[in-house]
């Protein structure tokens, strides 16, 4: 055997923390990153005010049975490889290397555009609380920066420490939202009507739109896997708790867009959803409750958009430890400190955050821009702007790589006998990529409508543009790592596995075989 190949290690980088999360804590990680107080408040009336359907409580229930069955495979899988790059890892594995880097990148991407986006909204809905109450005027970036510092010390310390933090807010914001939901029932002006529980609301024309709207909803509910090496044991703490954040999320949700139907009326809900915005659950709580109890609402709703501003910080440092990890990006990025933390890749993400917010902040501010832009709604600016643009975007480019994922599955069992059935490994995984796939293509159909636009412009298709640009910019940065550092290329999607960046040394026959094998597939048309 030929001597083996030895790469650069950090003999002081004790990897990520291990046996740290069990299945409590994966799942609120998971869900605190849906946010569910931000759904119920704002996606919910969103859904209802664009599709003008009261089929949403079902639609929330059938993307939930989509991703349950999208689930099954990407479960079964998680019990082969474990990598905090999940998404990265199951598609370099299943559909071959360039894939797998491609998917990396519109993970990087959709994943930071998720968290930054979120930050607009969060400092628009602080500084507005802040000014109704106490009559202070701030600009809504001063709050971002300084929520960008908390999350990024949280995110240089023990997982476990933003787990226990994101808990909290999380029961909180389920018991603010089921709060809700009792003063709907109870306030019912039209009688408990189950008329939004009617499947022709749902299979209507407006199905597509209810889906396209919805699954933004349920962003983040893929992020368990990311977890998997600190998990207490990977390979059930991440499909139990996958499972159990799903069907809470989609109950819970569907439950909540019911009552908040009956709370205002069926025949009333779609008009005021369109007339008062997320601004809705606060003013119904202001009337049937006291302003006290709204506030405190208000207050919780800003703590569930940090609750998910941390989740998908963590997101990014784990896909930026895995990359670096295996060299392909630079291996600086897999330092983590004594805890297990992955700092480099959290400070990494703190700094994009700070670059974008810095941006639109002064795209904002400079020269009057948000005034030329929207007139009298200026005070909109970083929802209409910051928000809208990139948490589309970024939901568009996660749902794309859940498709290609749920092929990778069938991919990777075709090569690798598991002894599971059909329906694992073929007929679910295949039914959620055909489904998914068709959930991106109505995305893109509908990305006018998602950012709000009465005619298309640039952004229309610059910001999905960007998706496809990532992914195009990973497969050929794949392809140049096959032809100029083989043996970097051999380690893709294998983090865990021997040859991982910095952990151990990859024999040269591995390599080669792996190369030539690529090689061949290339000359045929494929690619592994």
């Amino acid at each position: 055997m030929s001597a083996p190949v030895t790469t650069e290690t950090e003999p002081h980088d004790p990897g990520l923390s291990r046996r740290t999360l069990g299945v409590p804590s994966i799942t609120l990680m998971i869900i605190a990153a849906s946010a569910p107080l931000t759904v119920v408040a704002g996606g919910v009336t969103t859904s209802f005010a664009v599709t003008g359907s009261l089929g949403v409580p079902l639609g929330f229930l059938l993307i939930a049975v989509i991703l349950t069955i999208f689930a099954v495979g990407y479960t079964a899988m998680g019990r082969f490889i474990t990598n905090a790059g999940a998404f990265y890892a199951y598609v370099a594995q299943g559909l071959g290397r360039p894939l797998g880097v491609g998917g990396s990148l519109v993970a990087l991407v959709s994943y930071n555009a998720m968290q930054v986006g979120i930050y607009g909204l969060f400092g628009f809905q602080l500084s507005m609380f802040l000014e109704a109450k106490l009559g202070f005027a701030s600009p809504w970036w001063l709050w971002v920066f300084l929520c960008i510092v908390v999350v990024g010390v949280l995110g240089v310390n023990r997982v476990d420490l933003s787990a226990k933090v994101l808990g909290a807010l999380v029961a909180l914001e389920f018991i603010a939202v089921i709060v809700f939901d009792i003063v709907s029932f109870t306030a019912a002006p039209e009688g408990v009507s189950t008329a939004a529980l009617n499947p022709n609301a749902l299979f209507g024309p407006a199905l597509g739109l209810i889906l396209v709207f919805g699954v933004a909803a349920f962003m983040g509910f893929e992020s368990g896997a990311i977890y998997g090496e600190e998990a207490k044991d990977p390979k059930r703490t991440v499909p139990r708790a996958t499972y159990l954040a799903v069907a809470i999320i989609g109950v819970f949700y569907a439950f909540s867009a019911w009552a908040f139907s009956v709370g205002i009326g069926p025949s009333q809900i779609v008009a005021a959803s369109q007339e008062a915005g997320p601004d809705l659950m606060f003013i119904f709580m202001t009337e049937q409750t006291s302003v006290i109890i709204a506030d405190i609402m208000t207050i919780l709703f800003i703590t569930s958009l940090f609750a998910a501003l941390q989740a998908f910080h963590n997101a990014v440092a784990r896909y930026l430890y895995s990359l670096g990890r295996e060299g392909v990006v630079s291996h600086r990025f897999s330092h983590t400190s004594r805890s297990g933390a992955p700092w480099a890749g959290s400070i990494a993400q703190t700094v994009i955050a700070v670059v974008v917010v810095a941006a639109f902040a002064l795209a904002g501010d400079a020269f009057g821009g948000a005034e030329a832009m929207f007139g009298e709604l200026s005070f909109l600016y970083p929802v209409l702007t910051m928000f809208t643009w990139l948490t589309n975007t970024g939901a568009a480019g996660l749902v794309l790589l859940m498709a290609l994922t749920a092929f990778a599955v069938i991919g990777f069992f075709r090569k690798r006998p598991s002894g599971l059935n059909a329906w694992t490994t073929i007929v679910a995984p295949l039914i959620a990529g055909l489904l998914l796939a068709a959930m991106f293509v109505m995305i893109l159909g509908n990305f006018p409508l998602m950012l709000g636009q009465e005619e298309p412009d640039l952004t229309t298709f610059l910001l999905p543009g960007i998706i496809i640009a990532a992914f195009v910019i990973g497969i050929v940065w794949a392809l140049v790592l096959r032809n100029s550092k083989p043996s970097i290329y051999a380690q893709i999607g294998h983090g865990t596995e021997p040859g991982a960046y910095g952990t151990a040394v990859v024999d040269v026959v591995e390599i080669t075989e792996v190369t030539e094998v690529d090689a061949v597939d290339a000359d045929r048309g494929t690619t592994r």
